[in-house]
């Protein structure tokens, strides 16, 4: 600890060092600021009560200035050299009496939008709103219990994957509450609620149920019932095995036909390439570009790309037969294409870009496939031969 005369000029020269530090001012006794690591400064207030010295923290330098920062702190020294109040004590009972609405708003906004994709936030967003403030309401945050994390989660048991989706969300809720001083240290409800059992879906399409998708996707792009971009965005999701965001969104300016490559700035796992084939390649040159709008998958507003892929592929999969298949499976039947040709896990995950082997790992037994045909055509011979 050090001191000196807290201005903007002397707290803008105060730089980070490899632990954090006070700096107090010299001229009025118990207001600091302290550097993190990390560089940013924290205006504070230091004091006894009771025989504890407490401190109190007033802002970060940036949103508030020095000045502001000095005239909130002589104003809550000076009430507690009155007499009349304890800054630390207010800041606890604030803390202790803050709902489960109100930390799933801070959750929200301090976390959740600075933190996670788009796509997250807004899973985050509908488990917070739909689930979680309807269940706690006003409930303290203190009080939430393993009890009351067990009613909740017991009773979602019909909708198991969200009952365990919303535990996650809220398992980092009260992580972050005890790092915000709202409840105690490892004192998560979460921790010992058994999640549901889940079985990963691999559905994939079957040769025939190719050729019948197939059909279906020639006929409706010619007779002009589905848009000739949600047709173009199905043919190459299953022919790069893409995410749906990733091709919905695809812009131009990402696809270099030449390189038979896709450059993408940012997916689920980072910023990735996606290596084309040639009949990918097909299905781009055919897609029409238009003026003004940077994107592939061309949506009905100016500039947009098509936001609603679940309606025609509703359509289309009626018309196929396919009831049962979802979008994503286009995805897993790309993988399962390249295991039937031989192509090894790895592999296979490099062009979905997994960034874990034990994510390609669930289409490992399609591998075997060959490995059975041969087998069947051995013992056919043989059974041939025996009469």
């Amino acid at each position: 600890m050090s001191k000196e005369k807290l201005t903007k000029r002397t707290v803008d020269k105060l730089t980070g060092h490899d632990k954090d530090y006070i700096v107090f001012d010299n001229d009025l006794p118990g207001f600091g600021v302290r550097v993190m690591p990390s560089g940013h400064r924290y205006f504070l207030i230091q004091y006894r009560r009771h025989g504890r010295t407490r401190r109190v923290m007033i802002g970060q330098f940036g949103p508030i200035t020095a000045d502001e920062a000095r005239r909130e702190a002589l104003r809550m020294l000076g009430s507690v050299r009155g007499g009349d109040g304890d800054p630390a004590a207010a800041r606890d009972r604030e803390r202790q009496s803050m709902t489960m609405v109100a930390l799933g708003e801070r959750f929200l906004k301090e976390h959740v939008a600075v933190r996670c994709k788009p796509s997250t936030q807004y899973e985050y967003k509908r488990s917070v709103e739909l689930f979680l403030n309807p269940f706690f309401g006003k409930q303290r945050v203190r009080s939430v219990t393993t009890a009351d994390v067990a009613e909740l989660h017991g009773g979602m048991s019909h909708i198991p994957y969200q009952a365990n989706r919303t535990v996650g969300v809220l398992s980092k809720m009260m992580n972050l509450a005890e790092v915000w001083g709202v409840r105690d240290k490892h004192s998560n409800p979460c921790d010992d609620i058994a999640h549901f059992p889940e079985r990963k879906r691999t559905r994939f399409l079957s040769g025939n149920e190719l050729a019948r998708l197939g059909k279906v996707l020639i006929q409706v792009e010619q007779d002009g019932s589905e848009s000739a971009y949600a047709v173009a965005a199905f043919r190459l999701l299953l022919l790069t095995g893409c995410r749906l965001s990733e091709i919905q969104k695809l812009k131009w300016a990402w696809v270099d036909l030449d390189e038979m490559e896709i450059r993408l700035p940012d997916s689920k796992t980072g910023a990735k390439s996606v290596y084309l084939g040639d009949a990918a390649i097909d299905v781009f040159k055919k897609v029409p570009k238009v003026a003004g709008n940077p994107f592939v998958i061309v949506g009905k507003k100016p500039g947009a790309y098509l936001t609603d892929m679940q309606r025609p592929w509703r359509r289309i999969r009626k018309l196929a037969e396919l009831d049962d298949v979802r979008i994503h499976d286009l995805r897993h039947t790309f993988a399962s294409g390249g295991l039937v040709v031989g192509e090894g896990l790895s592999m296979i995950g490099k062009l979905l870009g997994h960034t874990q082997i034990q994510t390609t790992a669930r289409y490992a037994h399609l591998a075997n496939d060959p490995i059975k045909a041969a087998a069947t055509k051995i013992a056919s011979r043989l059974a041939e031969a025996l009469g």
